[in-house]
């Protein structure tokens, strides 16, 4: 049997998991990395902890699966997305920790920038909004404050990239330089009709194009093959890349034009394939890359981004200590039938789309007498599902589809208050398959279709199976009256910050 490998470089930990051709897993492996908030609205990851991490994933599962190299078809990776790492292409040393997709360093610049570029030209050059959240401003804070970086860039001592381009590099003995389409359409560099480094992008926020990677297309291209002194102990092609939210995509086979999928991670991605048909949002949403087969026309999809999903799990367990489980917060959101009138905006890195607020900062409104642990463990699961309402409802106002169902993925689609309050507040089904670790399945996929394991995307599309499947069953009164509630919560937290 040969298995495809995929890399899972995900916020809070990397994994790695052997396929079968069915796409069901065979094997795995998950190390979780440090978190580092060297100063408010800063997040940091040290690029080497990551690479040491994905190294002890792969030996760990290639021991548990008695597999090696040449058991593997090919190689896929998935990463977060817009977390930029910086390093020397000729010694392999990193200049600074990578700077996360969640922080706000960039936002001063982006500011200036919104005073003195038109964002409909922004739009229209590559899909995106104005935003500190995206990879572009965070190398022009690493040019502009590492010091001898911008010159060590001129003269090819620093190159830049995201993580599926850091651990290409390292996998394949540092001889290939390379981010997919997707990753590349998150840096707010790119061209988006093109799929080219834009020039007068560069220019605007002052990089080099030279210390930027090659852009490849998703699947379809073997990128360069692993180094048998590597983790895989031999030669193993690297044949498929996707940003985290796109593999999600494509591991729901959400190939269809309207099919679309909401992934519950550390935060919470909402996308909805547009197919070949580039869809510019008037509601805050994003356009973005959804994938591309080599020698193919690209596939767009249109986005939206929710910073702290599972992330406001994590931190009523460890900021507030108020559970000590994801489980044991579930099993309190339940002993009550409502959140007792508690909303919870987490809004800790500003409100990303619809809002785009990086002034924005997190509330707990509605408390009372009656309020108790169980209505906050509640409110925070529903944070999360009246923030995908929110994407929702502008996927499907500027797109003009009418989306019939959900499908669902990530790890807190195991919350099962938290899954059927969401069926309620959209007001579909709520579906997840049984392999809900879809983000790596896509990556698997993308593998599979370079090597030639899969024949076509109809064929991906024969393997999603439903496993589980919410209705909803909550009138359209108390709906509205809850989203009513929701949106003054929201309005709450903004205008927080001093400069706002």
């Amino acid at each position: 049997m040969k298995y495809l490998g995929a890399i899972d470089q995900g916020t809070t930990s990397t994994r790695f998991i052997l396929f079968d051709e069915h796409g069901d897993i065979r094997a795995s492996h998950q190390i979780e990395h440090r978190q580092i908030f060297p100063n408010p609205g800063w997040v940091e990851h040290d690029p080497y902890e990551i690479w040491d991490n994905t190294t002890e994933t792969i030996v760990k599962t290639l021991r548990a699966a008695d597999a090696q190299a040449s058991d593997i078809a090919g190689v896929g990776i998935t990463n977060q997305r817009e977390t930029v790492v910086a390093w020397n292409p000729k010694t392999g040393k990193v200049w600074y920790n990578a700077v996360v997709w969640q922080d706000l360093r960039g936002a001063e610049l982006i500011n200036r920038l919104k005073q003195s570029c038109d964002e409909s030209w922004l739009k229209k050059k590559c899909g995106l909004l104005f935003s500190p959240y995206f990879a572009a401003s965070k190398i022009a804070w690493l040019l502009d404050n590492v010091e001898g970086l911008r010159d060590a860039a001129e003269s090819g001592d620093a190159v830049f990239g995201t993580i599926d381009t850091w651990l290409t590099w390292n996998l394949t003995a540092r001889k290939c330089f390379v981010t997919d389409v997707t990753n590349a359409s998150r840096y707010m560099l790119m061209n988006i009709n093109t799929l080219q480094w834009d020039d007068e992008l560069l220019a605007v926020f002052r990089i080099p194009k030279k210390a930027l990677p090659e852009i490849v297309p998703s699947t379809g291209r073997t990128y360069g093959l692993t180094s048998a002194a590597g983790p895989f102990q031999g030669e193993v092609p690297v044949c498929g890349i996707l940003g985290d939210q796109q593999a999600a995509l494509f591991g729901q086979a959400c190939f269809t034009e309207g099919l679309g999928k909401c992934t519950y991670g550390t935060g919470c991605f909402l996308l909805v394939n547009t197919g070949n048909k580039l869809c510019f949002s008037k509601n805050g949403l994003v356009s973005t890359v959804a994938y591309k087969r080599e020698g193919e026309s690209p596939v767009y999809a249109l986005e939206g981004s929710i910073a702290v999903a599972g992330s406001l799990v994590q931190w009523i367990r460890d900021n507030l200590k108020m559970v000590q489980s994801a489980q044991e917060l579930d099993e309190f959101a339940s002993r009550v039938d409502d959140c007792g009138g508690v909303y919870i905006v987490p809004a800790f890195a500003g409100l990303f789309a619809p809002y785009w607020r990086s002034d924005a900062r997190g509330v707990i409104a509605g408390l009372t007498g009656y309020s108790d642990r169980n209505h906050i463990c509640r409110a925070a699961l529903e944070a999360t599902a009246f923030q995908a309402n929110d994407i929702f409802d502008a996927i499907e106002a500027d797109s003009h589809i009418k989306m019939r169902e959900l499908k669902v993925d990530g790890g807190l689609t195991n919350s099962e208050p938290l899954m059927k309050f969401q069926a309620d507040i959209l007001g579909i089904p709520v579906i997840r398959p049984q392999v809900i670790e879809t983000t790596a399945l896509g990556a698997a996929y993308a593998a599979g279709l370079s090597v030639g394991m899969f024949d076509s995307m109809n064929e991906l599309s024969s393997h999603w199976r439903e496993e589980k499947r919410w209705e909803p069953t909550m009138s359209e009164e108390t709906r509205e009256a809850k989203v009513k509630f929701w949106n003054k919560a929201v309005s709450r937290t903004l205008n927080w910050t001093e400069e706002n």
